[in-house]
Order: C-alpha cells, then sequence, then structure tokens
C-alpha cells in the first residue's frame, strides 16, 4: 500500500501538514507526544519493579511433594 511513496510526495505531505497546522502547534504535538511516551516508560518500569518478587524461595519450596497424597476413590458407573 505504501510502497510506491518515494521522498518526492513525502516532502509534500509535509509540506501540506505544516501548511494546515503551523509549526507552533507542531512542536507542542511533539512535546507533548515525547512526555507521554516517557510517562508511559515510567509506569511501566515501576510497575515491574513492583511485580518483582523480594525474596527467594527456599531449596524445599521449589517443587510440590505428592508423595503423601491421599487418592480419591473412584465410583464405579452401574447400568441399572
Amino acid at each position: 500500500m505504501f510502497s510506491n511513496i518515494g521522498p518526492v510526495q513525502l516532502l509534500i505531505v509535509l509540506a501540506i501538514v505544516l501548511a494546515v497546522f503551523g509549526t507552533k502547534r507542531l512542536r507542542t504535538l511533539g512535546s507533548d507526544l515525547g512526555s507521554a511516551v516517557k510517562g508511559f516508560r515510567s509506569a511501566v518500569n515501576d510497575a515491574d519493579e513492583a511485580n518483582e518478587p523480594t525474596e527467594q524461595l527456599s531449596e524445599s519450596s521449589k517443587d510440590a511433594n505428592f508423595d503423601n497424597t491421599p487418592v480419591k476413590e473412584t465410583r464405579k458407573e452401574n447400568d441399572a
């Protein structure tokens, strides 16, 4: 779809955007977008730091031991 767009077409689109919005509005839009991305990154980093485990699991608690669990009795179905 966009494979036929060349550098000349991009310059024409840029000139039209500058004419419609102006440089001041585009500059504020860019700074607002940059601050939003920075805020998003800091929120993601804060969430990652909050989800990290604070203490390591001991060696005995890593795997569950199912050797001494009671066995459930299975009910046989009767065709009566």
